[in-house]
C-alpha cells in the first residue's frame, strides 16, 4: 500500500509520542538533568494530544491493515495521553528535586519508561488486527515491569515488579494461543474478517469458541478481573504511586478499548456460552472486588480493589454491547480515570520527595483535614466520585452503565451493580471520616507545605475541579463521547 500525507496525519500522535522516546533517550545519553527531561516529556506529549485536532480530519483512515485510527482510536488515545501527561507531572514530584532530598538513584529511565507504555497504549486502541493488539500490548506492558520495581531499595516494590511480570507473561501465553486457534479456525488475522468468517459458518465452532475465550483470559489478566485477579493488590501496593496511577489508567484504558473494538467488531465470536462466561466473571469481579476492599487498611490495596469491581461494572456495558454501549464505556472510563488520578495524586504528594516506603497505611491519613484542607478536599471529592454519588463524575459514569444495562435488560448483572456500589459507599466513606478523625499523639505524615504551587499540586487540583464540574455539568463529555463511536467500520 501507498503512504499518503493522509496517512502520517492519522499518525502524528504515535509518531509524535515515539519521536519523544527517542529524543529523552538521546537527552539522557548527553546529560542527566531530572528537569529538563521532565520538561522533554511534558513537551512531547502536549503535542501528540494537539495532534489529535488534525488527526481526527482524516478518520476514519487504515493504516497498513494492523492499524485503523478513527474516531473511537482518537478519543481514546487521548484518554492514554492525558492520563500519562498526568502521571508523568506526578512522577516529577515523587521524585523529588535536584537537591539531594529525594529519590538517591537514576530518575530519568522512569519518564523513558512511561513514554514507551504510552506508545504501547496508542498502537492497542487503534489496533485492528490480532498483530497489532499483541504488538500494542507487549509494547504496553513489558516496561511496567521496570516501572514497577523502580524504587528498587523498597523490597516490596521489587516484588511487584517480579509478580507482574511473571503474572502477565503468563497472560500474554494465553493471548496467544487463543489467536492461534482463532487463525487456524478462520484464516484470518484482522478483527472483520475474522468476525465475517465467523458469522458465515453461522453457529461459531468449538475451536473457535475456545479461541476467543483464551484471548478472553488473557485480556482479563491485564484488566485484572476475578480470577485473575490476585496480582493487582500487591503490584498497586508495591508500585510507586505514580505508576500505579498509570497501571490503573492508561494501561487499563487501551486494553478495554481494544476488547470494546472486538466485541463490537466480531459480535458472532462472543455468542453462546462465552455471554454466559462473561457475565459471570462481571458478577464476581463486582462482588469480590468491593468486599475484599472492605478489609483493607491500606490506600493503594483498596484502590487495587476498587478498580477490579470497577471494570466489573464496565463489562456489564461491554456484554449490553447494543445501543448506549459504546457511550457508556467512553464516559465511565473517563470519568474513572479522572477519579483514579486524583486519588493516587494524592497518595503520590503525601508520599514526595521521595522517602522510601510510600505514605498508603490508612492510618498516615488520620485527621489530614486539619493539616492539609486542601489535600482533605481533592481526595474526599474522588472518593465521592468513586462511590458514584451525584454531582461527580463518577455517578455520570454509573449511571451510563446502568442505562445501558437496562436497555438490554441484563438484570442479573444490575442487581450484582446495584449491590457492589451499596458495599463500595461504605469503605468510601470510611476512608473520609479517617480523614476528619483527630487523635493526640499521632505520627503525623504530611505533604509538602507548598504543594498546590508545583506542577503536580496544580494538575491535582484541576483534576478534581474537572470531576466536580463534569458531576454537575457533564455535557461537552457526553457529546465528545458521542462522536467517538465505532463508525469507521
Amino acid at each position: 500500500m501507498e503512504f499518503t500525507t493522509q496517512h502520517f496525519i492519522a499518525l502524528l500522535p504515535l509518531l509524535i509520542t515515539s519521536a519523544t522516546i527517542v529524543l529523552v533517550m538521546l537527552a539522557i545519553a548527553w546529560k542527566r538533568n531530572h528537569a529538563m527531561t521532565f520538561g522533554l516529556s511534558v513537551l512531547g506529549l502536549n503535542l501528540a494530544l494537539l495532534s489529535l485536532l488534525p488527526a481526527l480530519d482524516v478518520t476514519p483512515i487504515e493504516v497498513t491493515p494492523l492499524l485503523l485510527v478513527d474516531k473511537f482510536a482518537c478519543y481514546y488515545m487521548a484518554l492514554v495521553l492525558a492520563a500519562t501527561l498526568a502521571c508523568v507531572t506526578l512522577i516529577h514530584a515523587y521524585l523529588g528535586g535536584e537537591s539531594g532530598k529525594g529519590y538517591p538513584g537514576n530518575r530519568e529511565e522512569l519518564y523513558l519508561l512511561m513514554l514507551l507504555s504510552a506508545a504501547g497504549g496508542l498502537v492497542l486502541v487503534s489496533a485492528q488486527h490480532l498483530a497489532g493488539l499483541f504488538i500494542g500490548l507487549e509494547l504496553l506492558s513489558v516496561p511496567t515491569y521496570g516501572m514497577i520495581a523502580y524504587a528498587f531499595f523498597n523490597k516490596r516494590s521489587l516484588e511487584a515488579g517480579i509478580k507482574y511480570m511473571v503474572l502477565s507473561a503468563a497472560g500474554s501465553a494465553f493471548l496467544l494461543f487463543g489467536m492461534a486457534l482463532l487463525y487456524a479456525e478462520s484464516g484470518n488475522l484482522s478483527f472483520a474478517g475474522i468476525g465475517a468468517k465467523l458469522a458465515a459458518d453461522g453457529l461459531p465452532s468449538m475451536l473457535a469458541q475456545i479461541g476467543v475465550g483464551m484471548m478472553l483470559i488473557g485480556l482479563a489478566f491485564k484488566l485484572s478481573l476475578v480470577p485473575f485477579h490476585l496480582w493487582t493488590p500487591d503490584v498497586y501496593e508495591g508500585a510507586p504511586a505514580p505508576v500505579a496511577a498509570f497501571l490503573a489508567t492508561a494501561s487499563k484504558v487501551a486494553v478495554f478499548a481494544v476488547l470494546l473494538r472486538l466485541y463490537q467488531v466480531s459480535p458472532a465470536a462472543a455468542g453462546g456460552w462465552l455471554n454466559d462466561l462473561l457475565t459471570l466473571i462481571a458478577i464476581a469481579s463486582i462482588l469480590f472486588g468491593n468486599l475484599l476492599a472492605l478489609l483493607q487498611n491500606n490506600l493503594k490495596r483498596l484502590l487495587g480493589y476498587s478498580s477490579i469491581a470497577h471494570f466489573g461494572y464496565l463489562l456489564v456495558a461491554l456484554i449490553a454491547s447494543k445501543g448506549l454501549a459504546v457511550e457508556a464505556v467512553g464516559v465511565y472510563l473517563a470519568t474513572y480515570v479522572l477519579t483514579s488520578l486524583g486519588a493516587f495524586g494524592v497518595i503520590t504528594l503525601m508520599s514526595t520527595p521521595y522517602s522510601g516506603r510510600d505514605a498508603d497505611a490508612l492510618y498516615e491519613y488520620r485527621g489530614l483535614f486539619w493539616r492539609r484542607p486542601y489535600l482533605t478536599a481533592v481526595l474526599t471529592v474522588m472518593m465521592l466520585s468513586l462511590a458514584g454519588i451525584p454531582l461527580t463524575a463518577g455517578f455520570i459514569g454509573k449511571f451510563y452503565v446502568v442505562a445501558a444495562g437496562v436497555q438490554s435488560q441484563q438484570w442479573w448483572l444490575l442487581g450484582a451493580l446495584v449491590l457492589g456500589s451499596a458495599i463500595g459507599v461504605f469503605y468510601y466513606l470510611r476512608v473520609m471520616v479517617t480523614l476528619f478523625m483527630v487523635e493526640p499523639n499521632l505520627r503525623r505524615h504530611d505533604a509538602p507545605l507548598h504543594w498546590g504551587q508545583q506542577a503536580g499540586g496544580l494538575m491535582l487540583l484541576f483534576v478534581a475541579l474537572l470531576a466536580f464540574v463534569l458531576g454537575v455539568y457533564p455535557q461537552p463529555l457526553l457529546e465528545l463521547v458521542q462522536h467517538a463511536g465505532l463508525t469507521g467500520l
